[in-house]
């Protein structure tokens, strides 16, 4: 069973006061990269795996999505999506993905934003996504860089010469890592960046686009404290897909 950790109540409160929870998309600054790798969406029978509050979900219908699914493992989670959602096209589900069960060949489209790093069984979780989706079908998803998640004690410091220094150690220990993260004892699972891409290809996935995303000049003057974001990835964004 994967950590609920969305439904502690100090979790929760912090990460409703996040910009991308009161903003929704917009608020998420790697949003604009994330729509350059979607495809059109008029039809689309989408799944959107770690729905949270669903802004992706009533995106995705506002843009033409025939129905959208979404899943989530909290139940606060789903029940602000619920609350916030007037749409009966639009369908939320409290489910746990480490066990995730999706019909065979029903989506048209795969989506999830920063939550498969909260994955320890992330190869069958792919095999479960591969088999829902329809021949030529697309999977965009974001994920923390295996480069911001590794270290052993996740944080900057600064050297004698005043750089921000990042430090990264135990890149090869894939696995298991605890941080404190809005509530103590946050855990997530490791994965080098190979590992991932090899688990997208052993699913059956041919892989379309790969970006280690980091601001663009613009949105640092608009946003000041993304500038650290330059020194190291924090997100790796991917866009593959089942092939006709």
């Amino acid at each position: 069973m994967a950590q609920n950790i969305y439904d502690k109540p100090e979790f929760f409160a912090g990460y409703s006061q996040l910009g991308r929870s009161l903003h929704g998309l917009d608020g998420a600054p790697e949003w604009p990269a994330i729509r350059a790798m979607l495809p059109k969406f008029d039809g689309l029978r989408v799944v959107d795996l770690g729905c949270g509050f669903g802004w992706f979900a009533r995106w995705a219908r506002e843009n033409g999505a025939s129905s959208v699914l979404g899943i989530d493992l909290s139940e606060k989670m789903i029940a602000r999506a619920r609350n916030e959602t007037s749409d009966p096209a639009i369908e939320y589900r409290i489910a746990n993905l480490e066990e995730l069960v999706l019909p065979e060949a029903r989506f048209d489209f795969a989506y999830s934003s920063l939550a498969f790093h909260y994955i320890e069984d992330f190869d069958r979780l792919l095999r479960t996504i591969h088999a829902s989706l329809l021949p030529g079908s697309n999977f965009v998803f974001t994920i923390e860089h295996p480069i911001y998640m590794a270290p052993t004690n996740p944080g900057w410091t600064v050297d004698s010469e005043g750089r921000r220094i990042w430090p990264l150690d135990r890149y090869a220990v894939e696995g298991t890592r605890l941080t404190d993260w809005l509530a103590r004892g946050v855990v997530k699972y490791h994965r080098m960046f190979g590992t991932t891409l090899n688990s997208l290809l052993a699913a059956g996935f041919v892989i379309r686009r790969v970006q280690e995303w980091s601001p663009t000049a613009e949105e640092i003057a608009r946003i000041p404290d993304l500038t650290e974001e330059v020194d190291r990835p924090m997100m790796l964004l991917l866009a593959a897909q089942r092939e006709a």
